[in-house]
């Protein structure tokens, strides 16, 4: 008995002393020995990249310091007040400035002047902000009128690790000696006061650039002290020529990069509707959310004058798909966790929130990754807008062939499609240069947050030259073939057999791309640029582009089908909801004998990118076409039919598939259904710092009560993001909102109001106000 005691006390005093040993070990990351602790190499060094401690240490081995990807650093890293010149064997001198040496007293970044002149007085943000490539001014103020001899420098450094050699370390010198990458020249002096001049290079990096002046002393640099107010931001430049984004027409300068508030188009072809989408390029909080974007990417500072890289790295950044973007997409019917996309009134809020939590925001669809990119490029200075492409293909087969796939009795098989055609797809284009490309490409460039395919690893497209596009010259970068799928697929329509033998029976090559719409300069209209991305159908120069592309890798369809001597095509007039659709279809007869036609129609309520949310309606009918003749039949589909199925869409499809004899027939008709609208309002002295008045009214008028309604309301440079809540508003019930506001900007402004509801997701308002200044 006591023999077991003395052993079990010696086996735990042995374990306890293990146990702490190994305890201590693992805490200091070093394993005791390797059969207890292995560990890979890969696993070691994932431990290492994703510890913040042990980040300066990263690069070692790559490297002789860390890549700078941050417009943050900590107070004390640049400069110390005090530099004393490096001077081989040079004895130890005195810190401190002899009597009587130039020191400089003050520094005024002359906001007054520089804003205006650069095009940035819209920016609310309490530092000045500038456009590389152009001059701007300021005043450094000494404790004594300059004199013959006296040096000075303005220096300007952005990032940790700032280097001359990088562009992120600038020494603009003034008085005997002459260099750095800036220009600068004394303009004016005014007793101890000096005012500069100072021209940043047009393809400067652009972000927050912190501030100092030295002056040079017998002994050493003699610096300001860190002063936060004088730190600057630098932005690309539009009215630049030497800048890569430079723009040749003002009215288009002062739509693509001072325009904060615009539309994106949306609905069907024939059946185009629109959003107000509030930029909001010059709120405050919003210029700094931007350079966060980036800084989050971790993307080189010494990169981020690139435009071609710059864009491409906001592509992937305004999704979440892979990097912890902004923008989480959802298209769904579940929007618990966050808010509709249909719930946003622009991009402001979107941004904000990303930046103060570092967490994506939930909920995007394409029109919103479209809006929030655009307020990112025009707030750094890249001249872009948001575009519209009806009928927009998502090939998920990498050809240029829609596949869509039928059953033997005509009606869609949705289980093997797995295609598809978006009513509307909204993507970017930006206005560069390209160097990298030959000459004739530069110009609009497509570009595209929306989470579809990966390129180079990561979820983002282009930028593409649209003119490329056109010209099926889909050899060059980026993502170019997508792109042109996107505007130019065939849709083939099979029909599938009980063995699973696919057979061809019809071939569109015009429903893809039908319309590609921009907002028009200076209006709020729809700009028809569908002859930027093609020729028109059945052209030579068509034919010509169509080549070219198969000649680069792009698969079309060249099934050998015989001219069909029927045709069938669906009609409807617009639709409120709640009302009955009315819907014409047309059969077409154009042989010389008459034909029975066995039809089908099948309904659906379908989201915007084409896939079925709920089926609701199966119709057969049977019509004899005369020879030579057309026969309309006219079908009317209830409001009780499809509205237990809505939800949330608005969208319906129909399609009619018809058979007579040997040959099969296919007809699509997307109806987007049409909602009542905010009622919107202003009143007061519309001047900049007068107190104004909004109020928004809405009557519901369904014969079902809208359950959680919630609505919100902004306008750049007026109001900021507001909202107010209702928990029911009854059939044929009203209600009212009136709000105050104190105008920021002068000009042409606009207000615009949504409603969201458990039931109800699509009720707009806007109103238009001129501000005087």
């Amino acid at each position: 008995m006591i023999f077991m005691f003395l052993f079990s006390l010696i086996l735990f005093y042995f374990l306890f002393h293990l146990s702490v040993l190994l305890i201590f070990s693992l805490s200091l990351h070093k394993p005791i020995f390797f059969p207890l602790c292995r560990r890979s190499v890969t696993s070691v060094e994932t431990a290492i990249m994703s510890d913040p401690a042990r980040e300066s240490n990263s690069h070692r081995g790559r490297y002789t310091e860390p890549v700078p990807t941050s417009n943050l650093v900590n107070d004390g890293e640049d400069f110390p007040e005090f530099e004393p010149f490096e001077e081989e064997g040079a004895e130890p001198r005195s810190y401190a400035p002899m009597a009587g040496s130039l020191a400089v007293m003050g520094v005024d970044m002359c906001q007054e002047i520089n804003k205006p002149n650069h095009y940035t007085t819209a920016y609310d943000n309490p530092n000045l902000v500038i456009r590389r490539g152009q001059e701007f001014l300021m005043r450094i103020t000494f404790n004594r009128p300059l004199g013959q001899g006296d040096d000075f420098q303005v220096e300007f450094l952005i990032g940790s690790n700032p280097s001359p050699s990088k562009g992120t370390l600038v020494a603009v010198t003034f008085g005997s000696r002459h260099a750095g990458l800036w220009a600068g020249r004394i303009l004016e002096l005014q007793g101890q006061s000096v005012i500069v001049g100072i021209t940043p290079t047009p393809n400067a990096v652009v972000g927050k650039f912190r501030t100092y002046v030295a002056v040079v002393t017998s002994n050493g640099l003699l610096r300001t002290r860190r002063d936060a107010r004088t730190d600057l931001y630098l932005l690309y430049n539009a009215w630049c020529p030497e800048d890569a984004v430079f723009v040749p027409d003002e009215s288009e300068r002062r739509e693509y990069i001072l325009n904060d508030a615009g539309v994106i188009f949306q609905g069907a072809v024939g059946a185009v509707s629109h959003r107000s989408w509030m930029y909001g390029q010059f709120e405050r909080g919003i210029l700094d959310a931007c350079i966060y974007i980036l800084d989050s990417s971790r993307m080189p500072i010494y990169n981020r004058g690139n435009v071609i890289q710059l864009v491409r790295k906001g592509s992937a950044m305004l999704n979440s798909q892979d990097d912890n973007g902004v923008l989480v997409g959802n298209w769904s019917d579940d929007y618990s966790m966050g808010r509709p996309p249909t719930a946003w009134t622009g991009s402001v809020q979107i941004l904000l929130q990303y930046a103060n939590t570092g967490v994506p925001v939930c909920f995007a669809q394409c029109w919103v990754f479209a809006g929030v990119f655009n307020t990112f490029l025009r707030c750094l200075g890249v001249p872009s807008r948001v575009i519209t492409n009806f009928s927009s293909a998502h090939d998920n087969t990498g050809n240029l062939k829609t596949d869509l796939i039928f059953k033997t009795d005509g009606t869609p098989d949705r289980r093997h499609t797995r295609d598809s055609i978006w009513n509307y797809h909204c993507w970017n284009e930006v206005f560069i240069t390209r160097h990298d490309l030959p000459p004739g490409l530069s110009g609009w460039q497509v570009v595209d947050a929306t989470p579809q395919e990966t390129s180079d690893g990561h979820y983002r497209c282009g930028p593409s030259s649209v003119t490329a596009i056109k010209e099926g010259l889909l050899c060059h970068p980026f993502d170019s073939g997508f792109v042109f799928a996107e505007v130019n697929s065939d849709v083939v329509f099979h029909k599938r057999d009980r063995y699973g033998t696919l057979s061809p029976y019809r071939v569109d090559k015009t429903h893809i791309g039908q319309a590609v719409y921009t907002k028009a300069v200076g209006s709020y209209a729809p700009n028809d640029i569908t002859y930027t991305y093609k020729y028109p159908e059945g052209s030579a120069e068509d034919a010509r582009t169509m080549t070219r592309a198969e000649e680069y890798g792009c698969e079309r369809d060249h099934s050998e089908l015989d001219d069909p001597q029927l045709t069938v095509s669906i009609s409807s007039e617009p639709v409120q909801l709640s009302q009955d659709v009315n819907l014409t279809v047309e059969f077409h007869n154009q042989s010389d004998e008459p034909r029975t036609i066995k039809a089908h129609l099948a309904g659906s309520v379908v989201f915007y990118t084409g896939v079925t949310a709920n089926h609701f309606k199966d119709h057969d009918f049977t019509v004899v076409v005369p020879a030579r003749q057309t026969e309309r039949v006219a079908l009317k589909v209830t409001a009780e039919e499809y509205l237990p199925h809505l939800g949330s869409q608005l969208c319906l499809n129909f399609v009619v598939t018809a058979q007579a004899d040997e040959q099969s027939l296919t007809a699509i008709k997307v109806i987007e259904l049409l909602t009542t609208t905010l009622g919107m309002t202003v009143s007061g002295q519309p001047q900049v710092q007068q107190e104004m008045f909004v109020t928004i009214s809405f009557t519901n008028p369904y014969n079902f009560a809208l359950l959680n309604a919630y609505l919100a309301m902004e306008g750049p440079g007026l109001v900021s993001y507001r909202t107010r809540h209702y928990s029911v508003i009854e059939p044929r019930a009203s209600i009212s909102w009136k709000e105050s506001f104190i105008p920021r900007l002068d000009g042409p402004r606009r207000l615009v109001a949504v409603m969201v509801c458990d039931n109800l997701r699509q009720v707009w308002g806007e109103v238009d106000v001129e501000i005087k200044p």
